[in-house]
């Protein structure tokens, strides 16, 4: 987490944007966490709220956009071939492609709040072959609210947490250069 904070601290929304996107793909980010620090540093000014809800759901999406494309292209054939591997036989992929075809774009939007089933579902949406448009819908609802929470959370807790000597050394990094 030190390292993305610091990548955080020097290269800002851009920094947030490509970490929330590979998170989402699949990298070992602390995707809440993070929210909930960009929220922090929005309550002490370093960051704009609006700004960060808008780039936190652009990264978002776009983690959520490649795994369901990756998905899309690669996932069935590859489930059949290495499926065994994870006790994914022929038989339970066809159940769990009954399942999501019943609650998939509800998993897709509250999958966002379970770490590890938000990788998961955008992938398996693409696997089972939803319509973009649904996808991107449902996707989309799920982000939003997902960063809107998180970075809320930071925001409040944030400004009412006396983090004063953590506070001095990030503004005398970020001012110092």
């Amino acid at each position: 987490m030190h390292f993305i904070q610091e990548m955080i601290l020097q290269y800002g929304y851009i920094a947030l944007f490509f970490s929330l996107a590979l998170g989402i793909v699949g990298l070992p980010v602390p995707d809440e966490l993070l929210m909930t620090f960009i929220g922090y540093l929005a309550s002490v000014g370093m960051l704009n709220y609006s700004l960060s809800v808008a780039v936190s759901l652009a990264g978002a999406m776009t983690g959520m956009l490649c795994s369901y494309a990756l998905g899309r292209k690669f996932g069935k054939p590859l489930l059949w071939k290495h499926g065994k591997w994870i006790k994914l036989t022929p038989e339970r992929l066809e159940k769990v492609e009954a399942w999501f075809q019943r609650y998939g774009p509800w998993t897709v939007s509250f999958g966002y709040f379970i770490p590890g089933i938000r990788h998961l579902t955008c992938y398996l949406s693409g696997v089972i072959g939803m319509g973009k448009r649904k996808y991107l819908l449902f996707s989309a609802i799920g982000a939003f609210s997902w960063c809107v929470i998180f970075i809320s959370i930071g925001y409040f807790i944030g400004a009412q947490i006396d983090f004063s000597h953590f506070h001095a050394s990030l503004m005398h990094r970020f001012f110092s250069k």
